[in-house]
């Protein structure tokens, strides 16, 4: 059986490269002492290979194979267009 892949929905940070944004992911988490949630922020980079993605959209990523040194997530989708 096939393992599922990952998705991951962030906002678009950086389009300066060529086929490949920076994407941020945010996520709430629970500290293991104290009880406060924190907000936590991981930047991923992502093939786009239109280079439809702009600077503030909020996109779906997909786990992939490995497409360079540090490119390991695809743009699967744009779900919300920057204003």
């Amino acid at each position: 059986m096939k393992k599922r892949r990952k998705r991951l929905v962030g906002r678009v940070v950086s389009d300066k490269m060529d086929k490949t944004v920076v994407v941020q992911v945010e996520r709430m988490k629970r500290h293991p002492l104290y009880g406060k949630v924190v907000r936590i922020r991981k930047k991923y980079k992502a093939h786009d290979e239109e280079n439809a993605c702009r600077e503030g959209d909020l996109v779906r990523i997909v786990e992939s194979r490995p497409i360079s040194k540090e490119k390991r997530w695809v743009v699967e989708a744009i779900l919300e267009r920057a204003r």
